[in-house]
């Protein structure tokens, strides 16, 4: 693997450094904040910003607005406004996931109404995926999309929905074949969120955001021009949007890590004297480092591969459970550290603006989001390590037939 950027990786750093410098707005702050009103008009003001020069959407085609790069800038890119504080997680979903999936699965028409305004900034997207009865076990939606006349009735529930109540429009995945297996009958649209047949309402989180929605689809009426791919093929379209998920573990790592616990535990005092005298805390400080360190050094694998023109693995769901997981523990062992005072969690008053507690709060949806725990380890375990995949009663069986819990 290579641990540097190549010559022309490191020219391309060098460039984007000076030109994040010359163009960051005054006062614009980023990270990951509440999406109010105020925030996302901050990121829109940003987005356009790049996409005038080329640094928005960097890997699509500039046909569609994107900068015509490759993945290596991409990546580089994000990596260096992340470090400048300038990442406005509210487009990620719609350029990382859904941009490309209209573009391989849409229509030119829909591409040019959609793809441009995206990049720029000026529409934000949301996933309709996951339902009460089908988070882990995608293919199990029960969402109906049914013929009606030229087009299609639509009725159903999705929930953990980041950025519904914020979204222009949003890629929905529904059921319209029942007589087929789980996976063969089902039917990949987009949707304008602003239709009166679509309602949102947020989900108030631990953490007081409310990023998470449910969304209830009432007899939501699309014309055909809404369909991405084949009918009955939606299952290969939602595989184009998960695949360009993967990107997200290649250029983040979110904070808190072992360094800012070990920081913390500089300034708190153990039974023995400084808390990194116990030999308690020291040995599970090295294991979180260790875990971290081999996170990057999978980065640096997947880069590198990156770098010489091969695309992102199944690999990188190693990144996202050892960090998610991580992440929950370093939370909430930085909560213990402060006692009675880890209870406070305004970023003004606690130690370190607040970051353990907001990862405490945050973490446990971590896990969830883009894919569980549990299904991150079958694919380590089947596309990675080769081992034999789980047993599927279920693979041929008409999804009608299934089995739904109701006696």
């Amino acid at each position: 693997m290579d641990f540097e950027d190549t010559p022309e990786e490191a020219a391309y750093r060098a460039r984007v450094k000076r030109w994040i410098a010359d163009k960051a707005p005054a006062g614009a702050q980023g990270g990951r904040k509440p999406a109010t009103p105020a925030f996302i008009a901050e990121a829109k003001v940003w987005q356009a910003i790049k996409a005038d020069d080329g640094f928005a959407g960097i890997r699509r085609p500039k046909a569609w607005g994107g900068g015509g790069g490759t993945m290596m800038e991409d990546i580089i890119f994000t990596q260096e406004e992340e470090a400048a504080g300038l990442n406005y997680g509210v487009f990620m979903i719609g350029i990382g996931m859904c941009v490309p999936t209209v573009l391989a699965h849409g229509p030119d028409e829909v591409k040019v109404e959609l793809v441009t305004p995206t990049i720029r900034g000026e529409k934000i997207w949301c996933q309709l995926f996951s339902e009460p009865s089908a988070g882990s076990d995608l293919a199990g939606v029960r969402t109906k999309a049914v013929r009606d006349g030229d087009g299609w009735l639509i009725n159903g529930q999705k929930v953990w929905n980041s950025f519904a109540h914020r979204a222009d429009y949003g890629l929905l995945l529904t059921r319209t074949n029942p007589d087929k297996p789980k996976h063969k009958g089902l039917t990949m649209f987009w949707v304008d969120m602003h239709d009166p047949a679509i309602e949102v309402r947020p989900i108030h989180q631990a953490s007081g955001d409310s990023e998470f929605n449910e969304v209830y689809i009432t007899d939501l009426r699309l014309s055909d021009r809404h369909r991405l791919g084949e009918v009955d093929d939606g299952w290969a379209v939602a595989l184009t949007t998960l695949m360009n998920e993967r990107m997200s573990v290649m250029s983040s790592t979110r904070k808190p890590n072992w360094e800012e616990i070990m920081g913390l535990a500089r300034a708190v005092s153990g039974p023995n004297g400084g808390l990194l005298q116990d030999s308690g805390f020291r040995e599970q400080l090295a294991d979180w480092y260790v875990k971290a360190e081999g996170v990057r050094f999978t980065r640096f694998r997947l880069l590198t591969d990156i770098s010489r023109g091969g695309e992102p693995g199944p690999a990188a769901s190693v990144g996202k459970i050892i960090n998610s997981t991580q992440l929950q523990e370093i939370g909430s062992a930085g909560v213990e550290l402060q006692d009675q005072f880890g209870i406070i969690d305004d970023e003004q008053v606690s130690a370190m603006e607040a970051i353990f507690q907001t990862a405490f709060l945050y973490s446990p949806g971590a896990r969830l989001g883009g894919g569980t725990d549990e299904i991150m380890k079958n694919i380590i375990a089947e596309r990675v390590l080769g081992l034999p995949g789980d047993v599927r009663l279920d693979k041929d069986t008409p999804f009608r037939d299934l089995p739904t819990g109701v006696r």
